[in-house]
Order: structure tokens, then C-alpha cells, then sequence
């Protein structure tokens, strides 16, 4: 028997606030990405938002590699109304929310999907990776990104808002998780604070 994703985050998820966060800021930057930058589909958009609620149940069998276990752990027992295509492409972003960028040789799943879903994968892994990292101390330090895209320079801009406005967290972990975004979107990253 196939699990909801709900059924998912109960089982096997211990923290139920840290995914409602990254799912939080997906969000947030899927719109912004989808009004500034690139058109995305609404099937898109709910593929990120189930990766976002389920890409850290892999702690559930090991913290060591948990984005693989997560993966794997969507293949096996989840997500109820799904084809199997699109329950490659879901595990798949959540596999790549963190460790090594897709590799279409190497990896198993990844490599079973055709050219335009594996760039689905690499755009909504990209903005999964970006969302994880800048939820990286689990205590909703961002309340708001507006994203902004300058075609001239071909840079997209984070424009971040603390939920503290007198203290920028540190968003060193979002900084060092944009490679994935740049490659899907063929664009630079640029974090700022708005004022």
C-alpha cells in the first residue's frame, strides 16, 4: 500500500516544522522564479512542494546520506496518486537537495528519466537546495524571498527579509547550495537583505 505524503511525515519524520519551512520558501521562490524568470507548470509546482515536505525523511534510516535514503524511501512506500514517472521525478529532487549534482551516467533513477524531466529535476532540486539552506538552523529565520531576475547581467536575486529586522541570519549554507539552481536556470545567484 502506497502512503500520502501526510502519512509520510508521520511515519517517518520526527520534525514536522523544518518541511513546513523549506516548503514554506519553495514556494515563495517557485512563484517568484515563475513570475520573473522562467514560466514553470502547476504540476511542477506541487512535485517541489511533496520533495519539500518529505527530502530529510531519510533521517528516519540514517542521517549519513539521508537525501539518498530519502529517495529511496519515496520509491518504496510513497506517494499514493502518483505515476511512476512522476514518483522518480519527486525522489529524484529530493535525492539532490543536497551532496553531488545529478549525473545522468551515474545515477540510477536519474538517468530513467528523459531529457526534459532531468531538467525539471535540476530547476526544482535547485530551488529545494537553496530553500533547505537558508532553513539550515530549523528555526524560520526568513520570512519572506522576493526573487528578481536582471535579464541584462542574466542574474537572479534573492531579495531576503529576516523575520528579525534587526538581525540578518547567516545564510552561508543557502550561499554554498545555489550551484544547483544556476545550472537548471542558466543563471548567476545573487543573495541581498532587503532593507
Amino acid at each position: 500500500m502506497k502512503l500520502t505524503t501526510e502519512q509520510m511525515l508521520e511515519k517517518f519524520s520526527n520534525n514536522s516544522s523544518h518541511p513546513q519551512e523549506v516548503r514554506r520558501l519553495s514556494m515563495m521562490i517557485f512563484d517568484g522564479v515563475n513570475d520573473t524568470l522562467k514560466e514553470l507548470s502547476n504540476k511542477q509546482r506541487k512535485y517541489l512542494e511533496e520533495a519539500a515536505l518529505l527530502h530529510d525523511i531519510g533521517y528516519y534510516i540514517d542521517s549519513k546520506s539521508h537525501h539518498k535514503h530519502s529517495q529511496k524511501m519515496v520509491l518504496d512506500y510513497g506517494l499514493e496518486n502518483y505515476s511512476e514517472k512522476e514518483k522518480h521525478i519527486i525522489s529524484c529532487i529530493c535525492r539532490y537537495h543536497r551532496g553531488g549534482l545529478p549525473d545522468k551516467k551515474e545515477h540510477e533513477i536519474y538517468c530513467t528519466l528523459d531529457k526534459k524531466d532531468r531538467k525539471t529535476v535540476k530547476r526544482l532540486a535547485g530551488i529545494l537546495k537553496i530553500a533547505d539552506g537558508l532553513d539550515r538552523a530549523h528555526v524560520n529565520l526568513i520570512k519572506k524571498v522576493r526573487v528578481n531576475y536582471d535579464s541584462e547581467n542574466n542574474i537572479t536575486e534573492f531579495y531576503l527579509t529576516p523575520n528579525n529586522i534587526d538581525y540578518r541570519p547567516d545564510i552561508t549554507y543557502a550561499i554554498r547550495k545555489k550551484d544547483l539552481f544556476e545550472i537548471g536556470f542558466k543563471t548567476q545567484v545573487v543573495f541581498k537583505f532587503e532593507a
